[in-house]
């Protein structure tokens, strides 16, 4: 058996793409191209395929990463053009390697993720400069989030979770965000996005918001 990581790009209407249906829609295409996939033991056994970090609704992703095991060897070159000849619009994949490190899986070992984040608004760094400066300088960001048991909206503060924040050059107010992200610690964009909103009184909706997920980090250095 073998082991891939195929890193891709999520674009354009690809964004309304769920979890579960991407994971299917990768399966279709290993399937199409003759890649077998090898599957767990047990008494319900499924394809040994996950990605890195799973990507929210409405986002878009510049370099999301999908680790597989197969159960015949295979070439990384010829696995990306038979893979990429057959992706949906919006969906691009960029690079086909081996997965040589050991590590039980990619999920298990996320540590940052990096957002770009874009508001339907006009930019003036001069001016933003200073709320980001004055955000983070908060010594608690507290944001609601839903238990997952009661349902019940609670509070949380976030401001551990929040590694940094940029402004981005560029014709609307953009920022990069650097957050925790794995099963460690694991900060969600949205809350960020809806405090951001409320401390800087931006006449914004949160539709409005484009999201663009632009890298995935590890807690360890990975041949990948």
């Amino acid at each position: 058996m073998s082991k891939y990581i195929i890193k891709f790009a999520k674009e354009g209407y690809m964004k309304y793409t769920s979890h579960l249906d991407m994971l299917r829609l990768f399966q279709r295409a290993f399937k199409r191209c003759n890649i077998g996939l090898a599957h767990s033991q047990g008494f319900n056994p499924h394809p040994k395929m996950g990605f890195a970090q799973p990507l929210s609704l409405g986002y878009t992703a510049a370099d999301e990463i999908l680790e597989f095991e197969t159960v015949e060897d295979f070439l990384p070159a010829d696995i990306k053009e038979s893979v990429g000849k057959i992706m949906p619009q919006g969906l691009i994949i960029k690079t086909c390697s081996r997965l040589t490190d050991n590590v039980k899986s990619l999920a298990a070992i996320v540590d940052e993720a990096e957002y770009t984040v874009t508001f339907p608004i006009d930019a003036d760094l001069a001016d933003y400069g200073k709320v980001v400066k004055d955000y983070l300088a908060q010594e608690h960001i507290v944001a609601y989030k839903r238990q997952k048991k009661t349902k019940k909206m609670v509070e949380v503060d976030i401001r551990s979770k929040i590694r940094d924040i940029q402004l981005v050059d560029g014709a609307k107010l953009t920022l990069r965000l650097i957050l925790d992200c794995g099963s460690t610690s694991n900060q969600s964009p949205e809350q960020v996005i809806t405090t951001f909103i409320d401390f800087a009184k931006l006449d914004v909706v949160r539709y409005d918001v484009e999201v663009e997920r632009t890298r995935i980090s590890f807690d360890r250095k990975l041949h990948i």
